[in-house]
Order: structure tokens, then sequence, then C-alpha cells
């Protein structure tokens, strides 16, 4: 009946929410929350059947947060916070009906829902903008060591064969997101502390940021060197891909650097709650 309700409330937020997912590539990546989110459940079963359920009161204010929330989100037009209050509901609910310790052990889970919600607009904003600015400082301070003359314009590079401009959707917020979520995929399966699990996630936004200059510099080149419209066309899809495998490539690698510094005994063991013995 509970499942019947929550379904009911957040029918069409979570269709607009796949939507999203499939028609803006900024947000592609949420569509594989739901299938890890589903595999964490199926890999964590026997540590959460394990865990005692001692249901408390306490999670109740955070189930109505989580209902005002959603009522200030649906009926002040916000997705946002329609989104964000299940992630609120969720663990309320949790809290409530299987106690602190189900809560605690459902916080990573939670952590990666979140992950599948597109930013607030303003925030996106105020993210991109720097972003743009930044990628285009760093790659007009670079071309010049490749003989390419450059005069930068806020996020416009000028050229001697025509200006290039740093747009949005160059500002590397997508291959960012994106990065920080396989981050966090790949960090569960490869990592077992959650201090490295962290730090390779965290590795992710560098790693990022450098691979779009590095995307940015290489169509600079081409535009120079070769052909403006075959630059700003295939190649310039092309780098995009080609970088975030570079992208993935590195983060490997500072997994492989991190085993050889502080070599983990047991690596492969996924969560290391589960050798915690439920009380």
């Amino acid at each position: 009946m509970l499942l019947v309700l929550i379904l009911a409330l957040y029918a069409r937020v979570g269709v607009k929410l796949v939507q999203d997912w499939i028609n803006i590539p900024d947000y592609s990546h949420g569509l594989l929350i739901p299938f890890f989110a589903a595999f964490l459940v199926w890999d964590q079963r026997a540590l959460l059947r394990a865990t005692p359920q001692k249901p408390t009161w306490a999670g109740i204010p955070l189930v109505v947060l989580g209902l005002f929330v959603l009522l200030v989100g649906v009926f002040g037009a916000d997705l946002f916070l329609s989104r964000i209050s299940f992630i609120f509901l969720a663990a309320g609910l949790i809290w409530t009906l299987l106690g602190s310790l189900m809560m605690r052990r459902s916080i990573f889970l939670l952590f990666v829902l979140t992950l599948a919600i597109p930013f607030p607009t303003v925030l996106f904003n105020h993210i991109t903008f720097p972003l743009q600015l930044l990628a285009s400082e760093v790659a007009s301070n670079l071309l010049p060591l490749a003989g390419v003359p450059v005069l930068r314009e806020g996020n416009v590079i000028n050229l001697p064969a025509m200006p290039l401009e740093v747009a949005e959707a160059c500002s590397g917020i997508r291959s960012l997101m994106s990065l920080f979520t396989v981050a966090v995929i790949f960090g569960y399966f490869l990592e077992r502390g959650t201090g490295r699990r962290t730090l390779l996630a965290f590795a992710s936004v560098p790693i990022a940021v450098a691979a779009n200059v590095a995307r940015i510099v290489g169509t600079g080149l081409c535009v120079q060197y070769w052909d403006p419209d075959k630059a700003l066309g295939f190649f310039h899809e092309f780098s995009g891909w080609l970088m975030f495998l570079v992208s993935l490539a590195c983060l490997y690698a500072i997994h492989g650097l991190m085993q050889r510094v502080a070599p983990e005994r047991f690596p492969t063991q996924n969560f290391p709650d589960q050798s915690v013995q439920a009380q």
C-alpha cells in the first residue's frame, strides 16, 4: 500500500526525469543510476537481511520534510525540489520503518540516487560559466606553445582562421558529471575503503577539466592547421568520446597508483560494512 502511494505521488516526476535523461545530453548519465542502485541492493542483500529492523519515530521529521519539499516543488513548478524530495522521503521511511542501523547502511545508496537528479538551473549556470572561462583561458595559453596565435575575449578564442567559441555545451560540465558518476561506480567495484573511493571520485574533477581543455586545444589546432569545417564537425564529436575514454584510463591509472602506494589487503571485497556483524 505504501509503495503504491509513493508511485502515485512521484509518477509524473519520475516520467519527466527519465525524459530529461533521454533528451538532455548533460544528464544522460542518469540512465545508469537505477541499474546501479538495483545492483547495490542485490549485492548487499545478505548484509541487509542480517541487519535488525528496529522501527523508530526518529525518522518522521524527515518524512514530513520530504512531503513538504514535494508540495513546494509541485506547486512552485520546481523540478529539482520535486525530485530531491524523494531522497528525503526515502531516507525518512527507511529510518522510521527499519531503524537507524539500516538507515546508516543505506546512505551510499541514497547518495547514488542523488547523482541521477539534475542540478537546478541557477546552480548549473553558476558551475558552467566558470568552467567555460577556465577552459578557454587555459586553452588560449597552450595554443601559442604550438605556434597558434590567439586573442581571448571571455569564452571566445580568436584564431587567425576563425573565432572559436567555448560554448556552454563545450564547458566540460557534461563530461564532468558523467565522469564523476562513473568514478563513483568504478570505485565501488575496485576500491574497498571509503577514503579511497572518495579520492577516486574527486580525482574525476581535474581529469574531466583537463580532458576538456585538451579537446579545445585539439580543435584549435585542427582549425588552424587542417580544416575548420571538419574540426568543428567530425573531430569535435569524435574528440569528445576519445577524451572520455582517456579520462577513464586516467581513473584506472589513479586506482593502480593507489594500489602501488598503499595496497589493500582485500581489494575485491565490496563493502567494509559487510564484515561487521549486526548487533
